[in-house]
């Protein structure tokens, strides 16, 4: 492998690609499971399989910072050459991910009562996301160890590898989800059930994975593992990512209570616009991998050009997808808009938006950019307090823009991906100084200087 300095585009893409290809087949397992479920005939099942199911994923996204954390650790642990750390990364995940996992199993009940019921569903509905809740919850050990499992792969670089765990799950998921629902007829508990066994099957493949990749590596000791100065590391960055992730999820439930508020149709049309951020997240979110996993171990190997190389390419290619895009809503949004819904109203109300998600992978270039340069450096506590700010300034955009009604919530939308990047960016030329004291002050993101 060359030195760290010499990041390259291919670097970044031996990343980010696979990246990207995991999160274009994410979307699947919902489909699949929305019309497996909608085949049963049953409303109030497929109400249950939707309200639950955006449950579980703020619930399992609050809890992201097992893959990133263990990511950057990693990262920074393969830069530094310190070959037992990076075993022991993996290792003090698993046994967070335990913890936390049984935690949210052993308080299940008063978690469903509450979740389910703030969501507000009718009781036929509310029943069948209880039913399913009771179910799917028995998977959050086992989500949360594959979260700790694939910040590892891709803190090694291994991308491709961290890839086909992902796809192995999503394909098992999907094969029994059609198994159980529709051949076996065990309806909404059998589209729970495949969530369980598709990530226990995934924690098995990434755990054989692991074992491959540590033979002739020496095992971690006791004593390393649980490591006091290791350990209070890891839960001060693990604590700072998961508020700043907590208030990104304040956000889009905002966003999207808001919209409720405003009215079926506006509630409708902005379900089918958040589908084009999606796909725009999708391609963002691979690039700001690489930046993890380049910034960690650049970092970690003391290396200040090679980090701002990473940062460079990173930010530079982001601009690039960002553009195609934005260039592909802007012409073919009014096609996919048609084939997203056939409602009439909807599609009227969906074009007259169609400008500002046309916007948004531009506006978002840095914000994914940045995310992923902070975590790869560990630079949490900072990343929690400017995205604790950016909060304030997107209620604080809001409330000055609610006159003009959805709209208004669409722009402090955006206007929050401007505050997160920005903020970051702003604040990126001190931590860069802080963290490469012996390097020249001048330089920035935009500008590759030899280290002194």
């Amino acid at each position: 492998m060359p030195p760290a300095s010499f990041v390259t585009s291919r670097q970044v893409f031996a990343i980010a690609g696979p990246a990207m290809v995991a999160n274009l087949t994410t979307p699947l397992l919902g489909v699949v499971a929305t019309t497996a479920i909608g085949r049963l005939g049953d409303a109030t099942m497929l109400g249950g399989v939707a309200m639950t199911s955006v449950i579980f994923d703020c619930l399992f996204w609050l809890f992201g910072f097992l893959r990133m954390s263990t990511l950057a650790f990693t990262a920074q642990a393969l830069g530094a050459g310190d070959t037992r750390e990076v075993p022991a990364h993996l290792v003090r995940g698993l046994i967070v991910a335990a913890l936390i996992g049984l935690a949210l199993i052993a308080l299940q009940a008063p978690m469903a009562a509450a979740l389910i019921g703030a969501m507000g569903g009718s009781d036929g509905v509310s029943a069948a996301a209880k039913a399913y809740f009771s179910i799917r919850i028995w998977s959050a050990p086992l989500v949360l160890a594959n979260f700790a499992v694939l910040g590892w792969l891709v803190g090694q670089a291994r991308a491709k590898l961290a890839l086909g765990v992902q796809v192995a799950i999503n394909l098992i998921n999907i094969a029994t989800t059609i198994a159980l629902v529709l051949w076996f007829e065990f309806g909404i508990a059998g589209a729970a059930i495949a969530a369980v066994i598709a990530e226990g099957s995934g924690l098995v493949v990434g755990l054989a994975v692991a074992i491959w990749l540590f033979r002739g590596v020496p095992r971690p000791s006791r004593a390393a593992l649980f490591d006091s100065d290791k350990l209070k590391r890891m839960f001060a960055v693990n604590r700072d990512i998961m508020i700043r992730t907590a208030a990104m999820i304040a956000v889009f439930l905002f966003f999207t209570a808001q919209g409720a508020r405003d009215g079926d149709v506006v509630l409708a049309t902005n379900s089918v616009l958040n589908n084009f951020l999606m796909v725009s997240a999708f391609f963002l979110d691979g690039l700001a991998n690489a930046a993890e996993q380049l910034c960690g171990r650049t970092l970690g190997a003391r290396d200040r050009a090679g980090f701002v190389a990473a940062t460079r390419l990173v930010i530079l290619w982001g601009f690039g997808f960002a553009l195609v895009v934005s260039a592909t809503y802007a012409l073919a949004g009014p096609m996919l808009i048609d084939v997203m819904t056939s409602n009439e109203e909807l599609r009227r109300a969906a074009r007259d938006y169609l400008w500002l998600v046309t916007l948004a992978p531009v506006l978002g270039v840095f914000a994914f950019a940045f995310d992923g340069i902070f975590i790869g450096a560990t630079w949490a506590r900072e990343m929690r307090n400017l995205m604790l700010l950016s909060l304030v300034l997107f209620f604080a955009s809001w409330l000055a823009l609610r006159p003009l009604g959805n709209t208004g919530l669409w722009i402090a939308l955006l206007l929050h991906y401007v505050w997160r990047g920005g903020l970051q960016a702003l604040r990126y030329p001190a931590m860069l100084r802080t963290s490469f004291p012996a390097a020249t002050a001048g330089s920035t993101f935009l500008k590759l200087t030899a280290p002194d």
